[in-house]
């Protein structure tokens, strides 16, 4: 005997994993790999994200790790104890900051993805429903937006629109990432392995800087720890800022037009010219996606991490959380920067964990921690915790000294040779150069090449790699 169903619909959507339907070449392999080699790949990538949104480089970088997610570990034997490696992240702002925006983007992008909002979710749309199926009378059990994101991203829209049982309902979801069901004889778990991206807007609309994080967000202490980035989305007036804002938005439309798109691509057809995706600036969407999935079945280990550096962060951040007004420090936060850090290093395709790694972590978490401060505390925070901060122009000072070394070694060297001193120009080679910054764990070097310090003095030749002392002016 043969059970066939029949069904009737006007539209069907495939809600499986588009792994399955983008499988990648060799071709595509090889392209990936060339491009985590390119130092610079973490610029590019945040530039190729929501491409259509001006600015708000720290946001694109969160996503962007939140998209390739941390390194899951299980502790003990194998199922009794899991700790997350996905990154939860929630956008808070002002209205017209892009969050939706930033949102339908990210689920066009991730390769399972599921989009909800706020009012239009209750706790078993959101965890899974148990209800009586109308032929054979059967309870049937139905996962929600979390289960069916599993491995993916669940995307929630106006957060702060959900009932407090509703928000409570996912507690353990974006934890444990689990979903516990005891319903109608049915008691079973079901898994949520999916990172959780929301936005929500303050109290009255705008955010108040006068007053706590909290006052501003209708949100309680165990929903917000458990997002591992909380970003503070201000509609802040600058003349400059907002100039530029209204030019690239001009361009965008302009840009963006049917007609334009069309003559565009007849001239690319025309003229062959194909982007190149090693060379440019930004990477192309198709082949984002596919560095995404790609980064995402790498496995970064962190036995070189700097356990003192992370432990004196925690105490200290500690101390100074219960008078700036701010989100509570928790446990958790340690485990959010260690898988910032897995993450950092998956955009890299690396097999473990740098120190720039941790750094670029821990100056991301605490500059969404520290503009979830009041005021008044932003400032005193900003230079208590500078020594945790480190960013690439900070290295300025010290590359520009061992370059100098290395001029003045090589300067020597070609005296010696010739017997007398030259006036001419002296050439380094930019590896050589590369290997000396590395050796202090210095990994980035893209804003050292564009700073006035060096280009005042020295000249880059990228094509053939060579970094040259103009003497002879």
């Amino acid at each position: 005997y043969q059970r066939r169903v029949h069904g009737e619909a006007n539209y069907v959507e495939r809600k499986t994993s588009s792994q399955q339907s983008h499988r990648l070449t060799d071709e595509d392999k090889d392209i990936i790999i060339q491009l985590s080699r390119d130092p610079r790949i973490v610029q590019k990538i945040i530039r190729s994200i929501a491409p259509s949104i001006h600015g708000h480089e720290n946001i694109k970088l969160g996503l962007a790790l939140s998209l390739v997610g941390g390194q899951g570990k299980d502790i003990g034997d194998p199922g009794q104890h899991r700790i997350r490696g996905d990154i939860n992240v929630l956008l808070l702002g002002d209205p017209g900051t892009a969050k939706s925006q930033f949102l339908k983007y990210i689920e066009k992008t991730a390769h399972r993805s599921v989009y909800t909002t706020g009012k239009g979710s209750t706790a078993v749309g959101l965890t899974a429903a148990v209800h009586q199926d109308k032929g054979t009378g059967e309870w049937v059990l139905e996962g929600g937006a979390l289960v069916i994101a599993d491995q993916g991203v669940c995307l929630i829209d106006e957060f702060d629109k959900m009932g407090d049982h509703d928000r409570t309902s996912i507690h353990e979801a974006m934890e444990q990432q689990t979903i516990s069901v005891c319903k109608a004889g049915i008691v079973t778990t079901l898994q949520a392995r999916c990172s959780v991206v929301a936005a929500a807007n303050p109290i009255g609309g705008r955010y108040d800087e006068s007053q706590t994080f909290e006052q501003n967000v209708d949100m309680t202490q165990p929903i917000l720890q458990r997002f591992d980035l909380l970003y503070v989305l201000r509609d802040e007036v600058d003349p400059i800022q907002d100039g530029n804002l209204a030019d690239f938005v001009c361009k965008s439309h302009i840009n963006s037009h049917p007609s334009v798109r069309k003559e565009e691509k007849r001239k690319e057809m025309e003229e062959g010219l194909i982007e190149d995706p090693l060379t440019s600036d930004k990477i192309p969407q198709e082949i984002l996606k596919k560095y995404i999935m790609y980064a995402r079945t790498v496995h970064p280990t962190v036995s070189l991490l700097d356990e003192s550096k992370l432990s004196n962060l925690y105490v200290d951040l500690r101390k100074e959380c219960q008078f700036g007004g701010g989100v509570s420090i928790s446990v958790r936060h340690i485990e959010s920067i260690i898988r910032i850090s897995e993450a950092h290093a998956k955009l890299h395709l690396r097999e473990y964990v740098r120190e720039d790694d941790m750094n670029a972590a821990i100056g991301l978490f605490m500059s969404c921690f520290i503009k979830t401060q009041k005021y008044q505390a932003k400032r005193i925070l900003t230079e208590k915790f500078r020594k945790f901060m480190i960013r690439d122009e900070d290295h300025e000072k010290l590359l520009l000294h061992i370059l100098n070394i290395m001029v003045r070694n090589q300067a020597d060297y070609q005296t010696r040779i010739r017997g007398y001193f030259e006036n001419r120009d002296i050439s380094i080679m930019l590896g050589e150069f590369e290997q000396k910054a590395e050796e202090h764990e210095v990994f980035n070097l893209e804003a050292f090449f564009q700073s006035k310090s060096f280009n005042s003095e020295y000249v880059l030749d990228t094509r053939k790699r060579i970094i040259t002392k103009k003497l002879n002016k």
